[in-house]
């Protein structure tokens, strides 16, 4: 075995509670003695806890309090899951209690010179996130929980800030963090098929006795992004749009998420996109508008139609306030 599977292996051994003296081990796993050593040895420089107790009745064992084993991770994986946790934090995760508790246990039962290499690496990278919303976090919990275990939801829902709030029994499939928001995709009872929800959006939620299987092979996330991103096999029909503007505004628009896939021909002032119909003439209006005169769309002419009636629209509500 290698010296990371006889490291492994000793812990084990250790871990059941049993003071075990070096001999004991090595006839245990058929290894030499001096390997025992050399792997107690690494053992302890990586921060294991392994009390040596000389004496007729001593060995190795492990404290009390080393209830969990510790993870052989070097230098940039301990970093790698530290920044992990900073942007899952950022994310909402929610479990974000659990993490800090893991996270303190991986600096816990680390040696002094690697915690503070570790330190070092940590404040390094900072992510700026705003306050955990304990509501959030317990909606978040209880839809996971609800799709892992196959558990039927009832939900109290508003699709829109000013729609009315329905009630309807969902399949949770699966939670998707996208654009700073989180989805849950869920067979909606109510509507006869798959649908994302906006989890930000559900008002209230209660269990129901009933269950679920979800489909085999199905993602949440690809289903998400098909219905954010229609794909070639769309039956609508598209469109070009024509746009020119300030090199800056063309390189945003080419590499934004909704519009980046669609992506025909670019100049350094000028873009060609293909588009749906129905956003061309609802979503795309709207991102247009936020670039003020930095973007001018060239073409179609419906769309520079669309475009001044809804800034004709706010002027005039605003006017009236």
């Amino acid at each position: 075995m290698s010296k990371a599977d006889n490291m492994l292996s000793i812990l084990w051994l250790l871990k059941k509670g049993k003071r075990m003296t070096a001999q004991q081990l090595a006839d245990e796993l058929e290894i030499h003695v001096r390997t025992v050593y050399r792997c107690i040895d690494a053992l302890c420089a990586s921060g294991v806890p392994v009390v040596a107790d000389a004496g007729h009745h001593g060995g190795y064992s492990l404290l009390e309090s080393f209830n969990e084993a510790p993870l052989f991770f070097d230098l940039e994986e301990q970093t790698a899951l530290v920044h992990a946790a900073a942007f899952a934090q950022q994310a909402g995760y929610p479990y974000g209690e659990a993490l800090e508790r893991a996270i303190a246990k991986l600096k816990r039962y680390t040696n002094e010179e690697q915690l503070h290499a570790l330190e070092r690496r940590e404040s390094g990278l900072e992510v700026i996130h705003p306050p955990a919303s304990p509501r959030l976090e317990s909606v978040l919990q209880v839809l996971e929980q609800s799709a892992a275990e196959g558990l039927t939801l009832r939900i109290a829902y508003q699709s829109g800030y000013e729609s009315d709030v329905t009630e309807r029994n969902i399949d949770p499939y699966g939670l998707v963090h996208w654009k700073s928001a989180w989805y849950i995709v869920a067979y909606c009872r109510l509507r006869r098929e798959i649908r994302s929800f906006r989890v930000d959006r559900i008002r209230d939620w209660t269990h129901t006795e009933e269950s679920f299987e979800r489909p085999g092979g199905f993602s949440a996330r690809q289903f998400l992004l098909k219905d954010l991103l229609p794909g070639p096999e769309t039956q609508e029909a598209l469109m070009t749009v024509r746009l020119e503007g300030q090199p800056q505004a063309i390189n945003d628009l080419c590499h934004h998420w909704l519009l980046g896939h669609t992506l025909v021909e670019r100049s350094a002032d000028h873009v060609q996109f293909q588009v749906t119909e129905s956003y061309a003439y609802t979503r795309l209006p709207y991102m247009l508008l936020g670039y003020g005169g930095s973007i001018f769309a060239v073409e179609p002419l419906p769309l520079k139609e669309c475009m001044a009636g809804i800034a004709s629209a706010l002027a005039e509500y605003y006017e009236t306030l």
